[in-house]
């Protein structure tokens, strides 16, 4: 069928490997994948309904996408995590989306866009949220050559109070291993060099399938032309001493570690339904830093949450401010329908949620400031992505940063450098997020 198809991926890196699915899917049945989506045939936006803000930007994307209707684009589609949550009110509401798909319905694509075109039939699938989804699909990559999410898992079983997500994605269930190595040789073929393990909670893997995060870290490191392995969205009650000991002492698996926490005051983890506290998540800190030197830990914190008093936060400010982590994440409370804490009593006025985040930001800022300050004359490894003419040096990032998320580093050569380079660089200057530095050498020397 001789018919471009555009895409708009919102949300998270897993909701970007569906994405990337997709484009493999049509790619394969013979479809033309365009830059541009304004300038397709058919624009496939593949939504977030995590909070409300996500939700916001999704429902505005179609809104602007339905308008070109009007001139080039003759078939929208809705896909991903609000398609599941909210068929019936975009069916209602939403008349210019022609196909809508499921979180786990994304593989029906072709076939939908091709009834639409053959029979004029419009398309709503939205599976049981725990129908299964074959990982053998074709996957076309969006991000750089260097650099690759592996999705190892789908699901959830964790059941916050504040999320909807074990709603949209089922219960948590492993990817086998033998997919995920299968695509991880293939993708190092293809010259990536840096593997994103990504799930909705990284370190359950293979508890379902009488496997670990640990065992497929040692086997993923075997691969050939795989430098970097980078872990994210490990809840803390599932970082086992094996999977540290496996992050302390495997060279290729990068020292960052991304462990939502939420909060930290016992009362507020207890509302949220979170399995660990204070003291425990504190603990595990204290254990990490003192196994794995130079581990740089990204966390997320909530503001605002049902209940949340003036003692909480301040248990929360003081926490940052002890145990300073490198990278933190702050978002105030989104009420969600269907989670248990939307009907949770004493709900915190928006404003105040605002004020609490601006300030716990504040407060991250000067740490990651200090932080950051300590670092210069230090040497680091530095994954090369491009050239920044204002700055007239080259821009990549840290093993310590992941991308889209974390800051970047600055960095000055005498050698001419290329994207995808592992380089190693002495930091001599830095802001709050960012750092600068000289080259000493290339990782391969």
């Amino acid at each position: 069928m001789n018919k471009k198809i555009g895409f708009i991926s919102l949300g998270c890196a897993k909701n970007l490997t569906d994405t990337e699915t997709m484009l493999g899917i049509l790619t394969e049945d013979g479809f033309e994948i365009t830059a541009d989506a304004k300038e397709s045939d058919i624009i496939v936006v593949n939504t977030c309904a995590f909070i409300d803000s996500a939700k916001e930007e999704s429902i505005n994307a179609i809104l602007e996408m339905a308008q070109l209707k009007e001139n080039k684009c003759e078939l929208l589609v809705v896909t991903g995590c609000l398609a599941q949550r909210y068929k019936e009110d975009i069916e209602k509401s939403l008349p210019e989306v022609d196909i809508i798909l499921g979180t786990n319905d994304y593989p029906e694509i072709a076939k939908a866009i091709k009834n639409f075109y053959n029979e004029g039939k419009k398309t709503a699938i939205v599976s049981n949220e725990n129908t299964p989804v074959s990982y053998e699909l074709p996957r076309i990559k969006s991000t750089p050559f260097y650099s690759a999410y592996l999705k190892i898992a789908d699901g959830c079983d964790n059941f916050c109070t504040y999320c909807i997500i074990p709603k949209l994605r089922g219960k948590f269930r492993s990817r086998p291993m033998d997919s995920i190595l299968k695509e991880a040789k293939k993708l190092a073929a293809d010259g990536v060099k840096e593997l994103i393990l990504v799930a909705q909670d990284t370190a359950c893997y293979g508890k379902d399938i009488g496997s670990s995060l640990a065992h497929l870290l040692k086997e993923l490191s075997k691969i050939d032309g795989i430098e970097w392995i980078r872990l994210q969205y490990c809840y803390p009650e599932n970082i086992t001493n094996d999977l540290i000991e496996e992050i302390a002492s495997n060279k290729k698996i990068v020292k960052y570690l991304d462990m939502p926490i939420q909060h930290i005051s016992d009362n507020i983890l207890k509302l949220m339904g979170r399995k660990s506290r204070k003291q425990e998540v504190e603990g595990l800190i204290e254990k990490l830093r003192q196994k794995i030197p130079n581990l740089s830990i990204r966390t997320s914190l909530i503001t605002g949450f049902p209940g949340e008093t003036q003692k909480d936060f301040e248990i929360l400010k003081d926490f940052v401010k002890k145990y300073r982590i490198d990278k933190v994440g702050v978002f105030t409370y989104s009420r969600e329908e269907g989670t248990a804490a939307y009907n949770f009593e004493n709900q915190v006025d928006e404003d105040i949620k605002i004020s609490r985040r601006d300030e716990l930001m504040k407060l991250q800022q000067l740490v990651s400031l200090e932080l950051n300050k300590e670092k210069i004359g230090k040497k680091v490894f530095v994954l090369i992505e491009g050239y920044d003419e204002e700055e007239f040096s080259y821009v990549g990032r840290c093993s310590t940063d992941t991308p889209d998320v974390d800051g970047v580093a600055f960095v000055y050569s005498e050698d001419e450098l290329d994207a995808g380079d592992i380089v190693e660089i002495e930091i001599i200057d830095h802001s709050e997020y960012d750092v600068v530095g000289k080259t000493t050498s290339r990782k391969d020397d």
